[in-house]
């Protein structure tokens, strides 16, 4: 079996980083990830800089990242404005984030759940006409930091009314690390069930150490895409204490071990870990860059 990561260090790993990274540091940190073999890149985010301040030079950091046929970079649009950036920055992708519930919505996005079903649409029609991927992800899938529980019947009823606008995949996002691999299973399934023609993507933060049972869940379900960031950085400035994505190099590990090709080499994922926390001047919170790989020197 083999499945796709997405390398979202660039986007959602920077984002809710305190200490502002230069473009320059950004680039390189695309690179790397080029270089280790990852061909999908979450690189930027099209959003009012005030709001995230880390993704103001969108456009300058997609006019210095590496370009070829096999690469796809996606872009986090939230509404026209954004897409219209991502459209002249020469995204090959465009993420729509679709939040589960109400109040969550309203303060990541200034609008209800409903409202942002009717932007996704909107963007939806306008990125097809593109020829841009198109990805909507449902966050807070597994649980709200403001309403609590999250019902596993309103995830399953926000997928039938996205995939109305025939995404090309619809992802499930763990945004603040709540999530256990029975519900994954579950969510996945009727992922898969209702819109049978979405590739089905996972994104986890290992918040409460479930991250990587969760990724394991969701490829036992079906999922064949996740999202991963190098070094384990990474939350949402909206959500409090939503710490941490996966780790690329954790979660490669563990499908290496498993014999689940993903074409990324995990020595370089490890190299450009340690790169990085000397760019956020502090060790990256993900465990293979202390405890190495077994038996050591595997990974190439």
């Amino acid at each position: 079996m083999d499945i796709t990561l997405v390398e979202v260090a660039p986007r959602d790993g920077l984002q809710n980083e305190s200490r502002l990274i230069s473009t320059a540091d950004k680039i390189e940190l695309i690179r790397r990830s080029v270089d280790a073999g990852l061909r999908r890149v979450e690189a930027v985010s099209f959003v009012n800089p005030a709001l995230v301040p880390q993704m103001a030079d969108a456009e300058a950091v997609m006019a210095g990242v590496p370009r070829a046929d096999d690469i796809r970079y996606a872009g986090l649009v939230f509404n026209d404005r954004g897409l219209d950036r991502a459209l002249a920055a020469g995204v090959d992708e465009i993420n729509v984030v679709v939040v589960a519930t109400d109040t969550f919505s309203r303060r990541n996005q200034g609008c209800a759940t409903a409202e942002g079903i009717h932007r996704w649409q909107r963007l939806a029609d306008r990125a097809a006409a593109s020829g841009l991927w198109r990805t909507v992800t449902i966050a807070a899938a597994f649980g709200c930091p403001f309403e609590g529980e999250v019902a596993e019947s309103t995830v399953l009823d926000l997928i039938a009314r996205v995939a109305d606008s025939d995404p090309d995949e619809i992802a499930l996002a763990d945004t603040i690390g709540v999530g256990t691999p029975d519900r994954v299973r579950r969510l996945v399934g009727g992922l898969r069930s209702i819109a049978p023609n979405a590739v089905p993507r996972c994104h986890f933060h290992n918040t409460r150490n479930t991250g990587y049972a969760n990724a394991l869940a969701a490829l036992e379900a079906g999922a064949r895409v996740l999202d991963a960031s190098i070094g384990g950085i990474g939350g949402c400035p909206f959500a409090p204490a939503a710490t941490g994505n996966i780790a690329t190099e954790d979660l490669l590990y563990a499908l290496d071990r498993m014999g689940i090709g993903s074409g990324v080499r995990l020595d370089l994922a490890i190299e450009a870990a340690t790169w990085l926390g000397g760019v956020l001047g502090a060790p990256v919170p993900a465990l293979l860059g202390r405890a190495g790989t077994f038996p050591a020197g595997v990974g190439r």
